[in-house]
């Protein structure tokens, strides 16, 4: 078996909060990228105070949370970070969320195999049930890398998001590990 963290793209780092608070700071200066990733509006974070944000969560030690950093293979440079949160061990269940920093890494096919390489760690190492997930109508590009990697459309609430001057739904996908394990997992990172 191929190792769980590492595939033909990037592969799974720990979470170096001091180079993630960097990056934070740095990615956060794009207005798209909060767009994409959250809901509240923009702003600029201090790498400063990214960091000891960081730092605190990872200081909390708890064991429901994993955090990785995500880089390039063909360099080793910091593109992205994933978070998994374990939300109910008895039953198997997390939500998974990532981010890919900078625009020239968007639309390569990082983003379906960091889910894919998460979603193994996730089902085959964690031992877990089922992961979920959350994003916004308005990002195709998610969606469709979602897809890819086995997640099904579970729900939505409408109109959630003001965004634009408009109001957008968020949309609950989600993938089970029979689903998962059903893949054909070759063509899921091509």
């Amino acid at each position: 078996m191929n190792d769980l963290l590492v595939g033909k793209l990037v592969r799974l780092a720990a979470y170096d909060p001091e180079e993630m608070g960097k990056a934070f700071s740095r990615w956060s200066r794009d207005s798209e990228y909060w767009r994409l990733m959250d809901t509240s509006p923009a702003h600029m974070p201090s790498a400063q105070g990214t960091t000891k944000f960081f730092e605190k969560e990872i200081d909390k030690l708890d064991t429901s949370l994993y955090f990785f950093g995500v880089r390039r293979l063909e360099d080793n440079a910091l593109i992205g970070e994933m978070i998994l949160h374990v939300v109910n061990w008895a039953g198997g269940d997390a939500f998974v969320g990532l981010t890919i920093g900078e625009r020239e890494n968007w639309g390569k096919g990082y983003g379906t195999e960091m889910m894919h390489l998460l979603l193994q760690y996730a089902f085959l190492e964690v031992n877990l049930r089922r992961v979920t997930l959350t994003v916004f109508e308005y990002n195709p590009r998610a969606i469709r890398s979602y897809e890819k990697a086995g997640f099904r459309h579970e729900g939505r609430m409408r109109k959630f998001l003001n965004k634009e001057g408009r109001r957008w739904d968020m949309l609950f996908m989600g993938v089970l590990r029979e689903e998962w394990m059903g893949l054909d997992t070759a063509a899921v990172v091509e």
